[in-house]
């Protein structure tokens, strides 16, 4: 029987917090943002594995003041991650043994997504193949460049992509293959499949899933 797995990303630095800690470890009423995220994959009985990626030397951290406090069951591996998220996802779907899987990428710092939407999105994944959550754009669009407007795109047609992004095991990995070894760099995972030719389909979720990104995220969170 083939599993659902989540690869959750927290490589990130915190440039954009001016943190000395990344924000993913960053505590909310003393506990880590990341555990938040893992909690609700952890208590979600769509999936069945967690795959983590983070820093090098963030290793043992996860694993002794994170996995050894929290007690989570369902993490299988806390491995390395690349010098870019590109290969920090490259590394998480490497570790996976199960080629009839469905593989859910999401970022480390996204606590608030819903067990819900996990659920919707994989479901979706096993009729659509290639799945990414999102929501409509609420505001007006503008193309820009060198400061000056140079088109207005349809906002009906406009969405803003988040996580997870969920994939059957064989597109995500065939496509991964592809964008390492052409050298194609992208900032998620339908680009990588897009790039592929593979056609991605959007689930719409919901406005509150936001990713923590600046001292604005982190007072909206506390």
């Amino acid at each position: 029987m083939s599993k659902n797995i989540v690869v959750i990303v927290c490589s990130g630095v915190g440039k954009r917090m001016n943190s000395d800690m990344p924000k993913q470890f960053i505590n909310i009423n003393n506990k880590p943002i990341v555990c938040y995220t893992i909690d609700k994959f952890e208590n979600c009985s769509s999936i069945d594995e967690i795959i983590i990626v983070t820093n090098k030397e963030y290793i043992n951290y996860f694993r002794d003041d994170i996995i050894g406090i929290y007690k989570y069951k369902k993490i299988v591996a806390v491995i390395e991650g690349g010098k870019e998220r590109l290969n920090s996802v490259y590394n998480g779907i490497n570790y996976i043994k199960d080629k009839d899987s469905i593989v859910a990428i999401h970022d480390g710092v996204r606590p608030f997504i819903t067990e819900d939407e996990i659920t919707n999105i994989i479901e979706k994944t096993k009729i659509y193949n290639a799945c990414v959550l999102g929501v409509r754009a609420k505001d007006t669009i503008k193309i820009c460049k060198d400061g000056f407007i140079e088109d207005t795109p349809n906002r009906d047609n406009v969405w803003l992509a988040s996580t997870p992004q969920v994939f059957k095991y064989s597109i995500i990995k065939e496509a991964y293959d592809y964008a390492i070894n052409s050298g194609i760099f992208v900032t998620d995972d339908a680009s990588v499949v897009e790039s592929f030719g593979v056609k991605v389909k959007m689930v719409e979720g919901s406005y509150s899933n936001i990713k923590i990104t600046t001292k604005e995220d982190l007072k909206f969170f506390q």
